[in-house]
């Protein structure tokens, strides 16, 4: 992990997280240049570094100025923008309200140098309006929790998500900021950015199995796949729920919900670190697509009781990981099952032995 590699100013976020494999390497460059956003390569290469013409990227121009070297290298990249936040209530009997947008690309971040964990593997941005005339954020902050792995495994906090060495999780965080009305609800924009050949699509898995993060069952995976469906290029994974407080438990959970995906070249705001690695292709063969996610049940309670919410999301390369039911899981479902079919077998086997006997007080005559 390195912050804003060959620039010494902290004015700006940039955060290089790479992976080295034996035969390839993976590079995941979160920002906050423009909006927050996500910048995901996959190469060919163990050693591809990334380049950054610092002058040029904070330019009103900044195409070109960031790639990876070797060029030739790269197989897979894609891009993942955190837009806008919505916030809204539903009034009766008017319907929903929906209050001024919060734009991201307009917030003001702290340095995340100052969060940056290398033993850990995480980092924290956070951020409030550079303008905020009602107040809102007086006392609260928006901020993206960034953690990398080194191998597989499950998150220990709820959701517990299950992650590879080839994904990181990132964490949505809104704390303390004031709702501008009563049962507010908010939803988070997400936008993604792929090349030609890649398209996005939403897909929606449902299990009985919910050991690890109770009462959910639901999961949800925006996947980058090839154009004819034949395999999955990278993708973002989350549970269909998040959480209202900083200590998560089953009863703080708060429903969470993708409204639709939608082609959306041309109609948002793109920051300057996508600008600066997909350059002129992003207006003419990169598409762009976003997705809702809201977060709060109909009466949206949760957060104007608690002023917390968290939502979790996994992002990697390939097939996203999937949950199987554990060894206790298989063991208790054995003894619950297994035993009343044994006792079953074993009272049929005693019945038919004891139809068989001939009991009687007299000795056969001969």
């Amino acid at each position: 992990m390195e912050y804003n590699p060959g620039w010494n100013s902290s004015a700006v976020n940039l955060l290089h997280v790479r992976a080295a494999g034996p035969g390839d390497s993976l590079h995941y460059v979160w920002s906050s240049i423009g909006a927050p956003s996500v910048l995901l390569v996959a190469t060919q290469s163990p050693s591809s570094v990334l380049r950054v013409n610092w002058t040029q990227l904070l330019s009103p121009s900044p195409a070109g100025a960031l790639w990876i070297d070797p060029p030739d290298s790269v197989v897979y990249s894609t891009a993942v923008v955190f837009t806008k936040l919505f916030e809204f209530s539903e009034a009766k009997p008017k319907g929903e309200f929906f209050y001024p947008t919060y734009d991201l690309s307009e917030f003001s971040w702290d340095s995340l140098n100052h969060t940056l964990n290398h033993t850990a593997l995480t980092a924290e941005l956070s951020g409030a309006p550079a303008s905020d005339p009602g107040g809102a954020f007086a006392n609260g902050s928006l901020a993206f929790r960034v953690t990398a792995y080194e191998a597989s495994g499950r998150a220990g906090r709820l959701p517990s998500l299950l992650h590879t060495a080839d994904s990181s999780q990132l964490e949505f965080i809104l704390a303390g900021v004031a709702p501008r009305g009563n049962g507010s609800r908010f939803v988070l924009e997400v936008a993604t950015v792929e090349e030609a050949g890649a398209v996005r699509r939403l897909r929606s898995e449902r299990s009985i199995d919910d050991e690890y993060t109770p009462t959910v069952f639901e999961v949800l995976s925006l996947l980058a796949q090839s154009q004819n469906g034949s395999s999955t290029l990278g993708f973002l994974q989350w549970k269909a729920t998040a959480y209202g407080s900083r200590s998560p438990r089953r009863e703080d959970g708060i429903r969470c919900r993708a409204q639709g995906l939608q082609v959306a070249n041309g109609s948002l705001p793109v920051p300057s670190i996508v600008q600066a690695y997909f350059g002129e292709s992003l207006g003419s063969t990169c598409t762009i697509s976003a997705l809702n996610v809201s977060f709060g049940g109909e009466e949206g309670q949760v957060y104007q009781e608690k002023r917390y919410l968290s939502w979790s999301l996994l992002l990697g390369f390939g097939q996203p990981p999937r949950d199987t039911f554990s060894a206790l899981v298989i063991s208790i479902a054995a003894v619950a099952l297994g035993t009343p079919l044994a006792m079953l077998l074993l009272g049929s086997c005693l019945l038919l032995l004891a139809r068989r006997r001939r009991y009687s007080e007299y000795e056969p005559i001969n």
